[in-house]
């Protein structure tokens, strides 16, 4: 089974979703706070992708998952950061905000970052890789953005039935990803087992240190303390589907290999910001 027929639909729905959630409340961030915009969009534009490519050379990765952990440093943030943003008491709407923007922006940025990593990746070793940078740009505008631009429509055509099917999107959304993780588990067994500690120690450390910077962000912005806890989650939390679809896409790397630092990423990140949940919650109540 080849599991890009499934993280497709799934990227599909979970930007579709994305574009339910936008209203002019989000808009309006941009303007009420744009101190927090440009603090969450350096954490996650500028500084993952640095630390990605500072745990890829501390970890001696291969080229192939040095080249995955950098595509999902430099995939915007995921869906499911909004979710966790309003059980941290966050500030939801600008996390929903951040997610979009980061989505726009990445369409872009994405290109640029990985033809830089290819090129680096292939000057350092045998690996003869190369990027198509016109197709990874048409694929992520066709899976990323006109969902989400089209999920945006229906909430201002249709807004009762929308915000029906965005919360029926949101609990399926988590589901479906763990399943795809599950998936591809089975059928990269013998690869994931043999990178399961290095990758794994890798994912771990750039998750922490993203979300480390993102706090270091939020107080040097003197941001208050509910959107210090969104910037900490939208740089710790970034779209696993969208670099598995990359990853995985004949139409440009086309291997499974470099899927797994975003299949193991997806784990641990929920693994991590639920355990950050936990903290959050403790310091309330005390």
């Amino acid at each position: 089974m080849n599991t890009v027929w499934i993280v497709l639909p799934i990227l599909i729905v979970l930007m579709f979703q994305l574009g339910i959630e936008l209203d002019g409340r989000s808009f309006s961030e941009v303007v009420r706070q744009p101190i927090g915009i440009v603090a969450g969009l350096i954490g996650q534009l500028l500084l993952l992708p640095l630390l990605a490519f500072g745990v890829g050379i501390l970890f001696d990765l291969p080229p192939i998952l040095f080249l995955g952990m950098i595509l999902i440093a430099c995939c915007p943030g995921g869906s499911s950061s909004n979710v966790f943003s309003m059980l941290a008491k966050g500030d939801v709407a600008l996390s929903v905000t951040l997610t979009a923007l980061s989505s726009i922006i990445t369409l872009f940025t994405i290109p640029l970052v990985m033809e830089y990593a290819t090129e680096l990746v292939s000057g350092r070793s045998d690996a003869v890789l190369s990027l198509p940078v016109g197709r990874l740009l048409m694929q992520n505008i066709v899976l990323v953005f006109l969902p989400m631009a089209l999920g945006f429509v229906f909430r201002y055509r249709w807004p009762v039935m929308a915000q029906k099917t965005g919360a029926l999107l949101g609990r399926c959304a988590f589901p479906a990803l763990m399943l795809l993780a599950a998936l591809f588990f089975v059928q990269y067994a013998d690869t994931i087992v043999e990178h399961f500690v290095t990758m794994g120690s890798a994912c771990a450390v750039l998750i922490l240190t993203a979300m480390l910077g993102g706090a270091l962000l939020a107080r040097i912005f003197g941001l208050r303390s509910a959107v210090r806890r969104t910037i900490v989650i939208e740089v710790g939390m970034q779209n696993a589907a969208q670099a598995i679809a990359i990853a995985l896409s004949p139409l440009i790397f086309n291997s499974g290999e470099m899927a797994i630092p975003a299949v193991i990423y997806a784990l641990l990140m929920n693994v991590i910001l639920l355990t950050y949940l936990q903290i959050v919650r403790r310091k309330a109540v005390a």
